[in-house]
Formats: structure tokens, sequence, C-alpha cells
């Protein structure tokens, strides 16, 4: 009998559990529509405000009340699916934005950096945005690049465009990028769109995603609405995704959180669809605690890993795909802590459900980028992954025949099936399973000392694509970052 379609999973599920009910998800939902019809929210952005007003919504100065038909309009018009292609053509690394499938990245724009060499902290610097999108190339689980830091050595107010540059020639795996305002997104698109063979090629084969966040709470500020209408009228697939704190900028109550965010995300869902509808945009964002002793945004509390999954599930009850966090902490280095930190999240994330699950490799609660973190979460990812596939039942997976044939007391090694099964058992990069003798033959290596090890390995013999890029597209991208360059001092020059 060959293998059968009945199985209790589909290969590519991701949710295996609720938190919430269906009675709850509503109530939230409605909470949602509430808040949005009567506090609304502040948008520091004529153009949007015009585009509000006239779609129905009452615009009283920078506050901007909608109404919960204009939500359920909006929610209507979002895209089925959307699609997020490699720029060498890679069809293995290709991202679909639907439901049941989850991706892993880092995030986006700490101030310092775990030194790959040195192993202390230090500012981020330009070529370590190379260096964090060539392990993204190399890592198997990672499955969009963010860049972990925010580079300090360039001219100011151009970190997010020479970040991109540098980004996408280094690795096939689509960019999640970000940007200080709309003239920055331009000029990233522009690479975007080099990378791409042109605007129409962009147009079908998107290569990247841009995130936009507003302020919590209820502040839709000018840049994040300047850049969401922009990648809107562009039809570019973007993130638009608040970082909430419970008990400092949202309630401390977990269901007022959840709102709180979701109604700051609402804002660009109902701007981008009323703009270009069916133009493809995700919101959640990070949803954590104020740990009230220490005034900290803790990445690594369990909060984070409830809200976001509860928010997660919102997201799937309205129609929206879900921007999440996880592999992220609060410790200072990779250490104990961060691993057990990282692991309740990715595992939590996963069997969520959530579309793209960042911040993998934050430390410090955000403030400081480790790739020796993310390639530990790696290897966290793989694991969990494996156990979101959940088992496969079928005639030949109970193997009825295999156990009679082998009988009472006998054993498996050399059955045929054991040939074919084993293969589909994990088989970990990292995870010490040797004996003790052989693992102290081979130097009594530490997970930590393993990580380092593999990193290093990574950064030192694992080149990218680099070479694939083309001169003349290298030199098209050159143009692009000096024409930047240009943009910034002549408005340092009108600003004298």
């Amino acid at each position: 009998m060959g293998l059968s379609t009945r199985t209790n999973l589909a290969e590519s599920a991701s949710p295996q559990f609720a938190l919430l009910s269906e009675d709850q998800k509503e109530d939230i939902y409605h909470g949602i529509l509430r808040t949005l019809r009567n506090t609304g929210a502040n948008v520091n952005h004529d153009e949007a405000r015009e585009i509000l007003g006239k779609a129905g919504c009452l615009v009283e100065g920078n506050r901007v009340r909608i109404p919960p038909e204009i939500v359920r309009d909006a929610l209507q018009s979002l895209p089925q699916f959307c699609e997020i292609h490699c720029w060498d053509g890679n069809l293995d690394k290709k991202i679909f934005i639907q439901p049941n499938r989850s991706y892993f990245g880092p995030g986006p724009t700490p101030p310092n950096f775990i030194d790959p060499d040195t192993l202390e902290r230090r500012p981020y610097l330009r070529k370590d945005a190379a260096t964090v999108a060539r392990v993204c190339d190399a890592l198997p689980n990672i499955g969009y690049a963010q860049s972990l830091g925010s580079i300090n050595d360039v001219t100011n107010g151009l970190a997010d465009v020479y970040e991109f540059a540098d980004m996408i020639q280094n690795t096939t795996t689509p960019i999640m990028n970000w940007a200080f305002g709309a003239a920055g997104a331009a000029e990233q698109h522009r690479i975007g769109v080099i990378m791409a063979g042109g605007e129409d090629a962009f147009r079908r084969k998107p290569n990247y995603i841009h995130y936009g966040e507003p302020i919590s709470p209820l502040i839709s500020d000018f840049h994040a609405v300047d850049k969401c209408l922009y990648n809107a009228k562009r039809r570019i697939p973007q993130v638009y995704s608040p970082c909430s704190i419970g008990g400092g900028t949202a309630p401390a109550s977990h269901a007022g959180q959840i709102i709180v965010g979701l109604c700051d995300a609402m804002v660009g869902v109902v701007l981008s669809q009323l703009t270009s509808p069916g133009t493809c945009i995700i919101v959640g964002g990070v949803q954590s605690i104020l740990d009230m002793r220490e005034t900290i945004y803790s990445y690594g509390a369990p909060e984070l890993s409830l809200l976001s999954a509860a928010t997660t599930e919102i997201c799937r009850f309205m129609g929206l795909p879900m921007y999440s966090t996880s592999g992220c902490t609060d410790t200072k280095r990779m250490d104990i802590q961060s691993a057990i930190e990282a692991a309740l999240s990715i595992n939590m994330a996963m069997l969520s459900g959530a579309n793209f699950v960042h911040d993998n490799g934050y430390t410090e609660s955000g403030m400081t980028g480790d790739v020796f973190q993310l390639v530990m979460d790696d290897e966290l990812i793989g694991m969990a992954r494996f156990i979101e596939r959940g088992i496969l039942v079928n005639e030949e997976t109970m193997a009825v025949d295999v156990i009679n044939s082998v009988g009472p007391g006998g054993h498996y090694l050399y059955e045929d099936h054991t040939m074919k099964w084993f293969r589909s058992h994990y088989m970990p990069t990292l995870m010490e399973r040797n004996s003790y003798e052989n693992w102290e033959a081979a130097g009594k290596l530490t997970m930590k000392d393993r990580v380092i090890a593999k990193t290093r390995d990574i950064i030192e013999n694992h080149e990218g694509p680099i070479a694939k890029v083309p001169a003349g597209v290298k030199k098209e991208i050159e143009g692009v970052l000096a024409s930047a360059e240009e943009r910034v001092r002549s408005q340092a020059k009108k600003s004298v």
C-alpha cells in the first residue's frame, strides 16, 4: 500500500494550538473596532488625513477616528497571498505570504554588535551588514534577512541605504529593509529594482519587504505614514507594526495591550488599502512588558511569547499576516539564559503559526545584535520546525507488519523500513550527542564553543553571492549611494 494522503497535518502547516477561544477573538476584534471608532489615532500626515477623510473617517485636527465599516472594507481588500523572491531566482528561498507558513529572521537597528573576532560589544559598523547577510545566506532555517544593527560609520542619515545596498549583494535570502524616511525608501527601492532587472521585473518578483513602525500608543507619525503611502502606491510589500510596551505605552492587561498594538497597525492597513487595494501589508510587532523593577522592555519575558501568539491568532481571525518576535534575550551575551529565552519564544512562535518572526539574534533587550546568538537560534528554529511538522500516520509509518516480522526481543537496525525512515529523524549541527569519551577526545567543547566555531567558519568560508553580482549592477548601486550622499549634503546646506 502506498503512502496515504490521510495525515494528521499538512507538511507546511504551522498552527498547532490555540490560546484564545472564538468568543475571545471576536471580543478583542470588536474592542479594536470600538477603539478605532471612539478613540482613533493621531495621523501626522496631511495627505493621509485627506485620504482617510474622503473615505468617511472623522478627522479633527490630527486625530482620525475610523468607522468599523472602513476597517472591514480594508480587511476584505487584502490579498489572499503574496510572494517575495530571491534576486537570483532561487526557488528554494522564495517566500510565500499566506496562512500556515512561517519564516524566521533577525531584526534591524540595534546600535551595538558583538564583534565576531573579539566577542566584545562595540558600535555596529558598515562591514557588519555584509557579515550578517552572508551568515543569513548560509543558515538553512533563516527565511529572510535583516541587519542586526544600524550602521554607525557612514554619513549620518544614510545608515539605512548603505545597509540595504550591502546586504542585498551578500545574500540571496529576501531582505526585510527599513528606512528613516520616504527618500531613503526610494533609494533602496532603486537598488531593489536594479537587482531585479527593472521596475517591471520587480513588480512581478519583488525581492524585499519594507518594514515601518508607527509610535505606540496610537500615533502614526509623519515618516511612518509617508513610507506606508510610498510603498502602497508602488505595491511594495510592507510591514506596519508597532512596538507596544505593556504597562508603558499600552495597558498592563494583555488583552488591552493587544488592542492598542493592533489599532496602531490598522491605521496602516486602512491607508494602504485605500491607496492601493490589494497591496500586501503585514502587522503585529514586538509585544512585551515593561519590567517595573528595572524599567526595561523585556525581550526575554514569557509575556513576549504569550502576547505574540495571541496577537497571531487575532491577525489570523482578521485575515492579516503576522509579524512576530522570537529568538531574543535580555541577557548581555549568548549564554544559558539566552538559550532558554530563545528556545521558548522560537517554539511558541512556530506553533502559533506567525508568518514572519523577527529579532532572532537580539540580546540586551534589543540594544545589541549578536550573530552568534543568531546561529544558535537557527538550530533552535530547525528543532521547532521539526516538532511543528507533527507525526505522519499512515499504514507504512505505523509499521504493523514490520513490528510483526521483528517480533518480541528483536531489533530494527537492519530493517529496510529503518534504512528509509531514520533519515527523517532530526539531525542537529550544534547539539552534543557524543559519548563522554568522544566528547572529551574532541576537546570538551561546550555549546558556546561550538556556536562560536560554526559562526566563524561561516564568516571565513561562506562567500555568499557577491561574486555573482554583475559589475554593471554594482556600479549602478554605487551611483545610488552617491546620489544619496548628495541628497544629504543638499539637505544639510538648506538647513544652515
